[in-house]
């Protein structure tokens, strides 16, 4: 007979043996249930299948989010802002002289020459007697003018031809050797024959950098398309029968926004560059047009005289700020329209 201490024993036994006995097979410890046991069935809720597939997650949020984490790019974002809003602020400013006007000393009726910068000119003055402070302002807005009108066209025109040319097969000889012909003329030399045959304008610079600028851009872009078209989501787009504009804004852009970008921003001061370069040789805007390359022709025939190279200074300044500040701004955006870089 079982005394009372096996008795009491044997349920302890019998549970420690299925535990072992589960740790070794652990199927075994689920011979013994019922159908009803083993299986729950579970209720379907739609809000929580909605929200078990929603995403908060937004291209421009996290690009713009990525972006103002880099301290540097907000810095000379600020900066590019500030100089851009003051460059159309300044002319309405009380006390503010024309950049045009040749002024003269209201006693003697002198122009006053080459005045050094003071607390009545901040800038000084010019040879013929003009107030530098305003005539930077002015050319400033020139220059920035000329810079983002060739830059808009660059990108449009230029990632429009791209994209044709590395995503329609049949465009590829035709766009290539169009881009052989273009590439060839040196764009130096665009510009000079264009100053030459056009009357000397801003829409005359514009012009002449816009005819060969789009060429490096549209090389770039159809490089980057050409990567990109045959991977697997683009050719399943096409099997289902997505029209190409479709798969092109959807599936090629939103990969070159970065580089587009780049680009951009380094089009800006190049177009800035190539207005001084036109004006140093003498061939670009007519000097009753106050431009950033009209200043530093000025400044940079006075270099020899020590107390004159402030004329060279001032717009010199203003133009490396820029540049820098549109150059490291660019690069920063770059990376942050990256989908690579987002969280």
């Amino acid at each position: 007979m079982m005394n009372f201490r096996d008795a009491k024993a044997a349920p302890l036994e019998k549970s420690l043996n299925s535990q072992l006995k589960a740790q070794l097979d652990p199927a075994a410890a689920y011979e013994n249930l019922s159908e009803e046991e083993l299986f729950t069935p579970a209720e379907f809720d739609h809000s929580n299948a909605e929200r078990a597939g929603y995403s908060n997650y937004s291209y421009w949020g996290a690009t713009l989010r990525a972006f103002f984490k880099n301290k540097a790019a907000v810095f000379f974002l600020g900066i590019i802002v500030v100089v851009l809003a003051f460059t159309f602020i300044q002319p309405l400013l009380p006390g503010q002289r024309d950049p045009k006007t040749i002024n003269n000393d209201p006693l003697t009726g002198v122009q006053i020459i080459n005045r050094a910068p003071d607390d009545e000119y901040w800038f000084g003055t010019n040879s013929i007697g003009q107030d530098l402070w305003a005539r930077t302002w002015a050319g400033t807005r020139t220059s920035l003018g000329i810079g983002f009108a060739v830059a808009c066209f660059e990108a449009l025109f230029g990632t429009f031809i791209g994209v044709l040319w590395g995503y329609v097969r049949k465009l590829d000889t035709f766009f290539t050797e169009l881009y052989n012909i273009f590439d060839n003329i040196p764009q130096t030399l665009v510009l000079i024959l264009v100053s030459y045959i056009m009357r000397p304008s801003v829409g005359t610079i514009i012009f002449a950098l816009c005819l060969t600028g789009w060429l490096g851009m549209a090389r770039f872009i159809r490089n980057q398309i050409v990567i990109i078209r045959d991977r697997d989501y683009n050719l399943a787009s096409r099997c289902l029968g997505t029209t190409t504009g479709r798969i092109v804004s959807k599936n090629l852009l939103p990969y070159l926004v970065s580089v587009i970008a780049l680009r951009m921003s380094l089009a800006i001061p190049s177009a800035i560059g190539n207005e001084v370069f036109v004006t140093y040789i003498g061939i670009g805007l007519p000097t009753d047009i106050p431009s950033l390359g009209n200043l530093v022709q000025a400044g940079r025939v006075l270099m020899s005289q020590p107390s004159l190279r402030y004329q060279l200074l001032f717009p010199t300044a203003v133009l490396a700020i820029i540049t820098i500040s549109l150059y490291v701004v660019g690069n920063a955006f770059a990376d942050a329209a990256d989908p690579k870089n987002h969280v």
